[in-house]
């Protein structure tokens, strides 16, 4: 076999798609990996449909055109793009209250602002989650996955938790016997097997969930008037959409980067993002974003690596529910949530929560990962968990580097020194202007700024108070070391800022 062939084997290097496709191994594995994500998708799309108030054909076509469009349009590679939940939650009024036509609406314009916003280069942003924050967003979509299953298994026949515990134990053991086949389409042609043979008719099903299609989706254009109410309606639902999309697509695409070792354009995600939920809408989809428990199938469980496998995700869910849906009706739900909890258990990050790791990392970084975890499964909602989880990072971060800030005073002769460490910024400039002895110092001050940066308006407007101060009793002040960019931002806002 070839480096690179054994390098993708090894999950190090990223195979292309060129590559796969002239590898039978790798193009096996891509097509087996696409057809266990549809099979997982399914029951998750139908349920999705639901949430959104719509029929359940609604979200499995949305799910076949969203993987099909971004696998075309820059997604990152082996990452599954389809009709999700959270979209789900943001634009389910819309259909409850307008219908059908102004979702469509909806949905396109929720498109059109994720590729403005990734003209504007929003996606760059994603350089300031921190490591905490991320850690906590793993662990939350761990336990946001658990906790879905968990209506599978209330009020169900006991053959169910045979069902799944067989189930969790084919998808332990049999990666130690090959890899060649994915593990979870090996549980789910076994459990299902088992139901049809034994005659398990109470089993809840795929089928239960709702009715599949039998036909291909069409084309379709909104019946609603251009105007300015209309686009008061759906703007607010419209831009919610896509910033909850569109972020947790890419905090999907910073993680499945971490597990392969390999880095995605995130810019151009979003920008895929967007085209994708255009094509959706005027297929009459709900819309969606990357479903990140079905990536990690992909990528994690069946070794999913290049876009192929986001492909035939879509294709293989139209092939089938529209020509294999009765056999795919029979699929036990038992199997579905084996997969998925086993995916849950591979997503959380244990080693983030064992007593030496806690020993070890600072206060504010668990903190922040707990608030991010907290807020994720409180409300469901991975946009929320982060936005909340950044912003708790960024005050505890403001709050760690304000008292690393430090004034030290030394008096030769008619000249006191003051000298500045740590960084200047609103947190820590504040207070500034206590920690000199106005009343007590000579005639001339020295204040050294050589090992401190000045940030902001607040620092400047701190040093302007401390000079005035200075000048009010008649002594001389010298700023000195001040860095060419501290020193010119200084000069230009010097002056100008009031009373501090």
């Amino acid at each position: 076999m070839s480096t690179v062939a054994e390098s993708a084997d090894r999950y190090r290097i990223e195979p292309t798609v060129l590559q796969a496709l002239r590898r039978p191994r790798l193009l096996t594995r891509e097509v087996l990996a696409g057809l266990v994500v549809a099979l997982a998708l399914i029951p998750e799309a139908i349920a999705f449909s639901v949430v959104a108030g719509v029929d359940p054909r609604v979200g499995l076509f949305s799910s076949f055109v969203l993987s099909v469009v971004i696998a075309f349009t820059g997604a990152r590679p082996a990452m599954i793009t389809a009709a999700a939940g959270a979209v789900a939650l943001v634009i389910a009024p819309v259909s409850r209250e307008y219908g059908a036509d102004y979702l469509i609406v909806t949905i396109a314009l929720a498109g059109v602002i994720q590729v403005v916003l990734a003209v504007l280069g929003v996606a760059r942003l994603m350089r300031f989650i921190p490591r905490s924050v991320m850690v906590g967003f793993v662990n939350a979509l761990a336990i946001l996955i658990f906790l879905s299953q968990v209506p599978q298994l209330v009020d169900v026949p006991w053959a169910v938790y045979v069902l799944v515990a067989v189930g969790l134990g084919i998808l332990f053991v049999w990666p130690r016997i090959t890899r060649a086949i994915p593990a979870p389409l090996i549980a789910i042609v076994l459990l299902t097997a088992a139901v049809v043979v034994f005659g398990l008719s109470a089993v809840p099903n795929v089928a239960d969930q709702g009715e599949l299609p039998r036909s291909l989706p069409e084309l379709l254009i909104p019946n609603v008037p251009l105007t300015w109410e209309t686009l008061q309606i759906v703007a607010p639902y419209a831009f919610a959409a896509a910033l909850v999309g569109l972020l947790e697509s890419l905090m999907t695409a910073k993680l499945v980067d971490d597990i392969t070792d390999t880095r995605s354009r995130k810019t151009r995600e979003a920008w895929g993002l967007g085209v994708a939920n255009l094509a959706s809408a005027f297929f009459g989809g709900t819309g969606g974003c990357a479903m990140i428990g079905q990536t990690m199938i992909n990528v994690k469980t069946s070794g999913g690596r290049t876009r192929i496998s986001t492909f035939l995700a879509g294709v293989w869910v139209l092939i089938l529910v529209v020509v294999l849906g009765d056999i795919v009706g029979l699929i036990p739900m038992a199997a579905l949530v084996a997969v998925m909890i086993a995916v849950s258990a591979m997503t959380f990050d244990w080693h983030s929560i064992r007593p030496a790791t806690l020993k070890r990392m600072p206060l504010s970084e668990t903190a922040v990962m707990l608030v991010t975890v907290i807020a994720t499964v409180w409300t469901h909602n991975l946009a929320v968990g982060v936005i909340l989880g950044v912003l708790a990072a960024m005050v505890l971060f403001a709050r760690r580097v304000a008292h690393f800030t430090t004034v030290t005073r030394t008096v030769d002769g008619e000249t006191a020194r003051y000298r500045v460490d740590g960084e200047l910024f609103f947190a820590s400039s504040n207070d500034l202007t206590t920690q000199f002895e106005y009343a007590s110092d000579p005639a001339r001050v020295v204040i050294d700024l050589s090992r401190t940066h000045v940030w902001d308006a607040s620092t400047v407007a701190a040093l302007d108070a401390i000079v005035t101060k200075y000048e009010q009793r008649g002594i001389e002040v010298e700023l000195e070391g001040m860095s060419a960019a501290a020193a010119s931002f200084h000069g230009r806002l010097s002056g100008g800022l009031g009373s501090a």
